[in-house]
């Protein structure tokens, strides 16, 4: 999941608790730069890849202390002092550094499940390292983390199908592609009947992750706690904005405009309380 598309990351929200922007910030720019590893340029998969365990040594070194290589002194140095004066858990920082190694060789996924756990490691470590930083380890917000972050990496993909696929990523599971008709060795490349029927079910299977854990919203203190209705709600409009495309996503990448932060700012001021099971 490319970092500039981590909704939760509040990174330049005015909402963000000032004493908490350090660590946030650390941890975003941490990530950027893997992303931009794994992504960005034209170096080829072995140098990514090369780079990435390099990357991963200086994480190390910043978990125990040791200086940084030059190289990456600008992530690692404030990094490392986040980790120290937050007690970061450092498993969650290489669970999203895994997911950046991941994407280098662009794979498939063959089902619900497999593209579950790639948003294990690419997405609800941004939710726990926040939840840490409030202090709130409980399982049950934790579940609730997890199907929020996961629910937004999974609207991301299908928010962005117009330009993943002509990129070669795919994220639409095989099992899913093969349910309605489609080879799973050919991908679709415009928008058909099937592939409306396809992004339908897959926006109604995000919609029902995200809902099963907005409750989280009303746990979060302050400011967090606005910061998180703004993200729940955010990830529900884009999927309305796709609806209202009848699910033409493979052609037009929908986004949000004023009107849509308006009757987001507006649907986060009431949000229910209950709590509804984790749909995977």
């Amino acid at each position: 999941m490319s970092v500039e598309h981590y909704e939760n990351f509040p990174v330049a929200s005015w909402l963000c608790p000032p004493a908490l922007r350090p660590p946030i910030t650390a941890i975003y720019w941490f990530a950027r730069c893997a992303d931009d590893l794994a992504d960005e340029g034209d170096a080829p998969a072995a140098q990514r890849l090369a780079d990435l365990a390099d990357y991963r040594t200086e994480l190390r070194k910043a978990a125990t202390g040791e200086p940084p290589a030059p190289r990456w002194q600008h992530i690692f140095t404030p990094l490392a002092r986040q980790i120290r004066d937050h007690d970061l858990p450092v498993a969650l920082l290489n669970d999203l550094l895994q997911a950046f190694i991941r994407d280098v060789p662009n794979p498939r996924y063959t089902d619900r499940p497999a593209l579950l756990d790639y948003c294990r490691q690419s997405a609800n470590p941004v939710g726990r390292l926040l939840l840490h930083l409030h202090g709130i380890t409980d399982r049950n917000a934790l579940t609730q983390s997890d199907a929020i972050c996961s629910a937004l990496q999974l609207i991301n993909f299908w928010q962005d199908l117009s330009v993943d696929l002509p990129r070669g990523r795919c994220y639409l599971p095989d099992e899913d592609l093969m349910r309605h008709g489609m080879d799973a060795t050919e991908l679709p490349t415009t928008d058909t009947p099937a592939t409306q029927a396809l992004v339908a079910d897959l926006c109604a299977w995000a919609q029902t992750m995200m809902l099963s854990g907005a409750s989280l919203v009303h746990r979060l203190p302050g400011r967090a706690g606005w910061e998180l209705r703004g993200v729940v709600q955010g990830g529900l409009r884009i999927l309305e904005k796709i609806a209202a495309m009848h699910h033409r996503s493979l052609t037009r990448r929908p986004t949000l405009g004023p009107a849509d932060v308006a009757l987001m700012a507006a649907r986060s001021l009431w949000m229910p309380r209950q709590t509804s099971s984790v749909q995977p």
